[in-house]
């Protein structure tokens, strides 16, 4: 218990000193995030965040981690690095899409092949159980590149993303820490101390973004530990006080704001024709902004939903996952036509009174 308390409150600290540095830094350099049509902040911003997030995480992550452990999660760490690097150096020169997704799929091809972390069956979804080793992989790397993108695109309003993966992540080590798995406890609340310590800068008005560095770090780390979760738990006895029935449908919940944006999004621009990765203001959170909420409520309310699920999760612990999981399912498409429907009364309103 010591330890994961320790390694948090070590990142918060190292994450916290060197923030205002790269601050400072960015400002003299020019290193900012410049507004635009698509942005919704007003000012330049510093946007190198994650690289505080990343080093307090490590750094703190070296002197918690006991050494013998080290062979065992040096793979976590080097697809951790990679991603860090993509994300620097996309931040400083922006990188085409592809060769971030090509950058990413290689680390996620690390944690699969050197790490074995896969998703090895489908956990009793619907009956299924084993799956041939090719999918298992190919199932992975996507799995990887899915949650880590997720997470990404939701990072578009001052202390959403920081939020989200520190609710997420919290949940997770905490999962981690009464099953006895102290070093994915660390892990977890490692990241979530290098976070807690960059929202203090990022929360409205915010004085610096994560950027993409931070983003493809932190949404990385979750993909790595909704992965682990799974397997975990699914191997639980049947009788563990901690066991999950719902292996994969806890996993969802725990991440589940930046899954239900995505899809979201995708498919409200299929049905409007255009291309699923055209660039727009139709996340959740440009939504629930459209209703007049500022940045700092709307996270709030994103946060409260997020913990929502994971409250039910735990509550429903004991529930069969198929029924589990189409309930979650279910729950985030009421959530989702709610509001869209406050979004057609406001956008009622707003013409009436224009008409007025």
């Amino acid at each position: 218990m010591i330890n994961p308390l320790a390694s948090a409150v070590t990142s918060f600290v190292i994450s916290f000193l060197i923030i205002p540095v790269i601050i400072k830094y960015s400002l003299e350099k020019n290193l900012v995030d410049i507004p635009g049509r698509r942005k919704i902040h007003k000012k330049v911003t510093p946007s190198m965040g994650g690289i505080a997030i990343f080093i307090g995480f490590f750094v703190a992550s070296l002197i918690w981690i006991d050494i013998s452990h080290w062979r065992d999660i040096r793979m976590i760490l080097i697809a951790l690095f990679m991603v860090f690097f993509i994300g620097v150096r996309d931040d400083l020169v922006p990188l085409r899409p592809s060769m971030k997704l090509m950058g990413q799929v290689v680390a996620a091809t690390i944690l699969v092949l050197l790490f074995d972390l896969r998703l090895k069956s489908m956990y009793g979804l619907f009956g299924i159980y084993e799956i041939p080793l090719a999918l298992s992989y190919l199932v992975t790397v996507f799995t990887i590149i899915v949650i880590t993108n997720s997470f990404n695109l939701i990072d578009g309003l001052d202390g959403l993303a920081g939020t989200m993966a520190s609710i997420s992540l919290l949940a997770f080590g905490i999962w981690f820490l009464l099953i006895d798995d102290t070093v994915f406890a660390i892990l977890a609340f490692c990241m979530v101390g290098s976070i807690v310590a960059f929202l203090i800068f990022n929360w409205e008005p915010s004085k610096i973004f994560m950027g993409d560095t931070g983003a493809l770090v932190a949404g990385m780390m979750l993909s790595i530990m909704a992965i682990y979760f799974i397997n975990t738990n699914f191997n639980l006895p049947a009788d563990h006080p901690y066991r999950f029935s719902g292996t994969v449908a806890t996993a969802v919940c725990f991440i589940i704001i930046p899954l239900v944006d995505t899809m979201r999004i995708f498919i409200l621009r299929i049905s409007r024709g255009q291309s699923p990765f055209t660039p727009d203001k139709s996340h959740i959170h440009h939504s629930i902004m459209r209703l007049g909420l500022t940045h700092s409520k709307t996270t709030i309310l994103l946060g409260i939903v997020q913990l929502t699920y994971i409250t039910l999760a735990v509550v429903l612990r004991k529930l069969d996952g198929n029924y589990m999981l189409l309930g979650v399912i279910g729950f985030s498409v009421l959530l989702s036509v709610i509001l869209d429907r406050l979004m057609i009364i406001r956008l009622n309103k707003d013409e009436n009174g224009v008409q007025v």
